[in-house]
């Protein structure tokens, strides 16, 4: 009878034993799977946002262009106008270009090219930093998975499980190459 009992504990310390391992390659399991979805919310936001902020400095170029070209147009014009009418009209288009130019300095003084593509080039750092933050979260939960699934006594469960070591966030030498390379932002 005593043996009996010694079976059933030695058998409830195995099943424990399993339930503790499994409930162990389980949570690994979803903590990686949620550091992936973490990768996820950074590449949108990074398809999202880097589309945005390079429109946005578009549109402010294309109006700070477009307002210095006005004025340069109206001022060639107003130069080069022969009759006392073409004066007057080039020089209204000038005092017109003028003054949306003097509003938008007033509304936006720092409304300048080089201070866009600074705001730009820190929104994509930050975005690029967050999301290689999360490739490190992600890389260190597969490694801890891969840890407990390739590490005795847990390999026997995750061999009745059929789990296998899974993958890196690795980009590969052909992408690894092209990251040694300064990234081209064209306008």
């Amino acid at each position: 009878m005593t043996g009996l009992w010694i079976l059933l504990g030695i058998g409830a310390v195995v099943i424990l034993w399993y339930i503790s391992a499994n409930n162990k390659l389980v949570a690994l399991k979803n903590n990686r799977e949620n550091a992936f979805a973490d990768i996820d919310v950074q590449l949108k936001q990074r398809y999202d946002l880097i589309p945005q902020l390079i429109s946005t400095v578009k549109g402010y170029m294309d109006h700070e262009s477009g307002v210095l070209t006005r004025i340069t147009e109206a001022r060639t014009r107003a130069m080069g106008a022969k009759t006392i009418n073409d004066k007057i009209d080039a020089n209204n288009e000038l005092t017109a270009a003028m003054g949306g130019f003097n509003i938008q300095v007033e509304a936006y003084p720092d409304l300048k090219a080089s201070a866009n593509f600074l705001q730009l080039q820190d929104e994509i750092s930050d975005v690029e930093n967050k999301l290689a933050a999360v490739r490190r979260f992600f890389n260190s939960a597969t490694k801890e998975l891969n840890t407990a699934i390739e590490s005795i006594p847990t390999n026997f469960v995750a061999n009745i499980k059929k789990m296998t070591p899974q993958p890196m966030f690795d980009l590969g030498e052909i992408q690894r190459a092209k990251l040694d390379e300064a990234p081209e932002i064209k306008f």
